[in-house]
């Protein structure tokens, strides 16, 4: 009997080591670990058919890699985040746009609570609108003409240190 207890023990301390082992990308983005980031890099489509990057957000000396979404077609920016029951600590939504403008955004029948960033052409966040409330229609603006927006899960910026001044990186803004 005891070699099965002694195998099962091993393979959940393994699995444990696994989980948190450095360069886990999924960990470093939950806890606020550093981390290896290649921004652009491609992912499989999203569940909703949307195309997936990883992308990188130097706050503090810490790189937090997020894979997100992104909401390239008109159709696909409005409809975002919307009817979304979850999104995960290390994912979230880049609404990048053809050209500066001030970005207004609504949370219209998003049941989530969200954290929206909003980021100049030289990748610094100009300001964060945090914790967004599920279904309010208030709008959420930024401060000054920016070229995208990304959204994370409500919360995650402040837990992670995320401040206006941090830098984000996907491959569209690494020229």
């Amino acid at each position: 009997m005891r070699g099965p207890i002694a195998l099962a023990s091993a393979l959940a301390l393994l699995a444990a080591c696994s989980q948190g082992a450095p360069g886990n990308q999924q960990d470093a983005a939950q806890t606020g670990g550093d981390a290896t980031c290649a921004p652009g890099t491609p992912a499989d489509a999203s569940e909703a058919g949307l195309r997936q990057v990883q992308l990188c957000i130097q706050s503090g000396g810490k790189t937090l890699p997020f894979t997100v979404e992104v909401a390239e077609t008109p159709e696909q920016q409005a409809r975002g985040l919307m009817f979304r029951t979850d999104l995960a600590g290390d994912r979230g939504m880049l609404f990048p746009f053809p050209r500066e403008r001030v970005a207004s955004f609504w949370m219209k029948n998003t049941v989530i609570p969200l954290d929206l960033l909003f980021i100049r052409r030289d990748g610094t966040i100009e300001s964060i609108a945090a914790n967004a409330v599920p279904y309010d229609e208030s709008p959420h603006a930024s401060g000054e003409p920016v070229i995208a927006v990304l959204e994370l899960a409500g919360g995650r910026a402040a837990a992670l240190g995320i401040a206006p001044g941090d830098t984000v990186r996907w491959a569209a803004n690494e020229d």
